[in-house]
């Protein structure tokens, strides 16, 4: 069993990173190059050092992912296909096509939906935040993503459209459910927040300005405010 990392804090907001970690655990051959683990598809660039400079200064509890998302994807459903990829942006990941499904669910997926569920139901934030990064452009015919930062929502979004207000009150150029729709993937919020009727931000930043600690500074400092007007509006 794979634990995700659990940081204190006081704060009625809870922020979360489904995938904060490029580590693949003993035992587990994913039969890839290793310098493909530094890239977007192992792990969200900038995402881990954010979340836990945006919980400091928040003073937020949070929640981190303590595996590569090429292990498992913790924000997949149990039962999405690509819950344990095969490929990944033109990389194939041959070692997956063998895996055990049902023990990589116990391992990894299990335990972390269980923590965070159960951080939920002991603290009782206000307000979700599930900060993600998005790579600029897709190795495998993408188009370059104009975007800074977006804001994803699926049926809920109370929060989505408070963030987004004040992001382009900031001048910020931000997405409404791009570069991804919430509408599409949203499992991790679907499960916790809008299930439980909980207000969220599901936050994507776009991994080059978050690539370094100048980078990461700034977008803690954006998005501190942020996420602290949005709940207090919301809550």
């Amino acid at each position: 069993m794979s634990r995700p990392t659990i940081l204190d804090g006081d704060a009625d907001i809870l922020l979360l990173c489904d995938h904060a970690s490029n580590v693949v655990p003993e035992g587990i051959a994913l039969g890839i190059a290793p310098e493909l683990l530094d890239l977007h598809i192992a792990i969200d660039i900038g995402a881990e050092p954010l979340t836990r400079a945006l919980a400091e200064r928040l003073d937020a509890p949070a929640i981190l992912a303590t595996v590569s998302r090429l292990v498992i994807d913790l924000h997949r459903e149990p039962d999405h296909p690509a819950l344990i990829p095969t490929a990944s942006d033109g990389h194939v990941i041959p070692g997956n096509a063998v895996a055990d499904r049902d023990e990589r669910i116990d391992r990894f997926h299990r335990p972390y939906h269980e923590a965070l569920a159960r951080l939920i139901d002991t603290r009782a934030p206000k307000l979700l935040a599930s900060i993600h990064s998005f790579t600029p452009q897709l190795e495998n015919g993408g188009t370059p993503r104009r975007w800074e930062a977006g804001i994803l929502y699926n049926e809920d979004d109370r929060a989505a459209q408070v963030a987004i207000a004040l992001l382009r009150a900031k001048h910020i150029e931000v997405g409404d459910n791009e570069p991804y729709s919430g509408r599409l993937l949203n499992a991790t919020l679907n499960r916790h927040g809008e299930a439980r009727g909980l207000p969220y931000l599901a936050i994507e930043v776009r991994n080059d300005l978050i690539s370094d600690s100048a980078g990461v500074a700034r977008w803690t400092e954006i998005l501190t405010e942020i996420i602290a007007e949005t709940r207090n509006r919301v809550a």
